[in-house]
């Protein structure tokens, strides 16, 4: 775990990476730990990027076949089926060889959650910001790199921009079963850019849902899609082979059956939380990391207890500031 000062931020290495953050800059998320459950051993899938990070948290893996994995971002942006022609991603193998630039174009045909859900006539919706002349979130689309919601009905039907959409569907009690909810750049907390704002962009979807008939059946889970770049004293675990896993992230639930102030110390993957989705609709296995990942229900809930009732947030911008905010059209990350 040295050499974090070896990282340079576009000039000479120094301690860019060693950073402190005052609680007060971002109580709510003190708050929703302190109230709810926080794992400190969560870790990132593949010690990759946001590519790779945002297709595990749909299907646990970026294995193209039992020897070889996706790792690292496509040379062409967007990262998917919309992506240039002559976009090629890099690969890694299971013998930990990396193999630059020699993977497919980022249009994929390896099953997700997508095909469980569908075939248990599971409702799901990817909730994604605009990015550019584009739509549903460009870089940070994991489904725009899937063959079959690109190419399909569902591209309209489940794939929901802007990413404020959310609040209405949750005004008209019509949250999916599963969603993801992915922020626009400047509410992201993405390193360097400048924003306040994420911590608030939680705290308004989770008003949201703490204050509708949502709340009483739903879990909300918290998390970044990668370390940021920032130092870390704990070493992820295992044999840092095949690009995984990588370091930790944060991840906070929520939820009226989640421990009250539980800080989780088990040691949990993004493949873990492919495995809850799987597990609590009786869905079966994708083969991936969700067949391998720990299984987090019995440490951070306890379905024995009476629904807590919920707590509106404080935060510092509002619900309606994030509905009026003009979108950066950016993507959320292209690093």
């Amino acid at each position: 775990m040295n050499g974090f000062d070896t990282v340079s931020n576009g000039g000479a290495p120094g301690t860019y990476v060693y950073q402190y953050v005052n609680p007060a800059q971002i109580k709510p998320y003190w708050d929703l730990a302190r109230r709810y459950v926080l794992a400190d051993h969560f870790f990132q899938t593949q010690g990759s990027g946001s590519f790779t990070a945002h297709q595990d948290l749909v299907r646990g893996g970026t294995n193209l076949n039992a020897s070889v994995s996706l790792i690292d971002s496509p040379t062409g942006s967007p990262w998917g089926c919309d992506a240039p022609a002559g976009t090629v991603t890099s690969l890694i193998t299971t013998t930990n060889r990396y193999e630059h630039d020699s993977g497919p174009f980022p249009c994929l045909s390896y099953m997700t959650l997508r095909d469980l859900l569908d075939a248990a006539d599971v409702s799901w919706r990817y909730y994604a910001p605009p990015v550019g002349k584009n739509t549903g979130g460009d870089n940070w689309n994991a489904f725009d790199a899937v063959k079959a919601v690109r190419y399909s009905p569902e591209w309209s039907a489940n794939i929901a921009w802007p990413e404020t959409k959310v609040f209405a569907d949750i005004a008209r009690d019509s949250v999916p079963g599963v969603a993801w909810v992915i922020p626009d750049l400047q509410n992201s907390d993405h390193p360097g850019q400048g924003s306040d704002t994420g911590p608030s962009w939680v705290a308004q979807v989770v008003n949201a849902i703490g204050e509708s008939p949502a709340w009483q059946t739903t879990a909300i889970l918290v998390l970044w899609d990668d370390w940021g770049g920032w130092y870390d004293h704990v070493p992820p675990p295992g044999t840092r082979r095949s690009g995984g896993v990588g370091f930790r992230v944060p991840l906070i639930v929520i939820s009226p059956f989640a421990k009250a102030g539980y800080v989780s110390h088990g040691q949990y993957e993004f493949g873990s939380i492919v495995r809850f989705v799987e597990d609590n609709w009786a869905l079966g296995r994708l083969g991936t990391t969700d067949g391998t990942s720990r299984s987090f229900v019995a440490d951070f809930f306890n379905f024995a207890q009476k629904p807590r009732a919920f707590r509106p947030l404080a935060s510092e911008y509002s619900k309606q500031y994030f509905l009026q905010q003009p979108p950066s059209y950016q993507p959320v990350d292209k690093e």
